[in-house]
């Protein structure tokens, strides 16, 4: 994928990536930074984390890496739902400064984006990558060496972007990462369409997940989604076995993320998405202090044109009403940007610009 320089700077600012330039307040534990390393580590010396690969690999030749269950033997090349080859496909690895701020930190957030995904939904914003498939295919080997040129580079963590179906390959590049000096996070960057079962794997191996819960009523999950009518139970499940895992938001000294669950959740039109269910199953399951980043951004894209209960960005009302339920649940670990954009359209006047940015 082609980036501009124009392009690279005007993202990184207009994204509030860098802590450099952001007036935000970054919610989270501190952490204490003597002697840390990344969980992966730890298992490595505990001598656990080869079996762990092994167990991860072994599902490969009968496929129940997410809730489809494709059983598909994918070490002999047949591909099931998501479409990935036999081989990890990457789409690029390059430091993102749009993530979230403790994510970006100065240097930006490694990310990986791998091609295919096992949830295909009608309004994908990375379609070409997502359902194209588009990418190369790697060896586990030159995986590994991405993640180390991310980390040469200053990047903060490793940020795995759609890793469900290609889970035993990042798990095997890790090691051997590790044993050339891997030292920095993991972020498991998910669409929250997981197998709780499969999560209970990488305990010990992920510092930080990044899931989506992109929708809390069935009905519009199968509609939306290619017929995963069980996302909000399998969402739901997963996050509270990544929360079992890693516990809450944790930062270093410079506010940079070293652990713990943050929940992104795309408000939709016409409350597609269920934010008001969601907001209160967080409260209820989880710590109110749990990172949850309400997202305004929104947009058309895809298929989504055919579908008229999506087919435009979401109005002012409907973010505010989102940020308003957060608030009545008592959720205190909010993005600090998605609080920002609240309390820009909150002042008088706010409202009149709103059109122009999300729509």
């Amino acid at each position: 994928m082609h980036v501009t320089r124009r392009k690279f700077i005007r993202h990184a600012l207009l994204g509030g990536g860098s802590l450099l330039l952001s007036p935000f307040v970054i919610h989270g534990r501190t952490q204490d930074d003597r002697q840390w390393h990344p969980a992966f580590y730890k298992l490595e010396q505990e001598g656990k984390l080869a079996e762990r690969i092994e167990k991860a690999d072994a599902i490969l030749e009968e496929c129940r890496l997410c809730p489809r269950e494709c059983g598909v033997n994918r070490k002999d090349g047949e591909k099931g739902f998501c479409q990935a080859p036999q081989k990890v496909m990457v789409y690029v690895a390059q430091p993102h400064f749009g993530e979230e701020i403790s994510l970006v930190g100065q240097h930006g957030s490694g990310t990986i984006f791998f091609s295919n995904c096992n949830l295909r939904c009608v309004f994908c914003q990375n379609w070409p990558i997502a359902l194209r498939g588009e990418g190369d295919e790697l060896e586990d080997e030159e995986l590994a060496h991405m993640m180390l040129d991310l980390q040469q580079i200053g990047c903060h963590n490793i940020n795995l972007v759609t890793p469900t179906h290609v889970m035993p390959h990042i798990l095997n590049a890790t090691r051997i990462a590790l044993k050339k000096g891997l030292h920095i996070p993991l972020v498991y960057n998910t669409s929250g369409y997981e197998r709780a079962e499969i999560i209970k794997l990488l305990d010990g191996i992920v510092d930080i997940y990044l899931p989506d819960v992109k929708y809390m009523h069935a009905e519009h999950a199968a509609k939306y989604s290619s017929d995963a009518a069980d996302y909000p139970e399998m969402a739901t499940q997963a996050v509270l076995e990544m929360h079992r895992q890693v516990g809450v938001h944790e930062i270093d000294k410079l506010g940079v993320a070293r652990r713990g669950v943050m929940i992104r959740h795309l408000v939709m039109p016409n409350r597609v998405a269920g934010t008001q269910a969601f907001v209160k199953w967080v409260s209820e399951y989880l710590p109110t202090n749990t990172y949850i980043n309400i997202m305004p951004q929104y947009h058309v894209d895809y298929k989504a044109f055919e579908y008229p209960q999506i087919a435009r960005g979401i109005t002012v009302k409907e973010f505010l009403e989102a940020m308003t339920w957060a608030e009545e649940q008592g959720l205190t670990g909010l993005d600090p940007r998605s609080v920002r954009v609240r309390n820009h359209y909150r002042r008088p006047g706010g409202m009149n610009s709103f059109r122009s940015l999300f729509n």
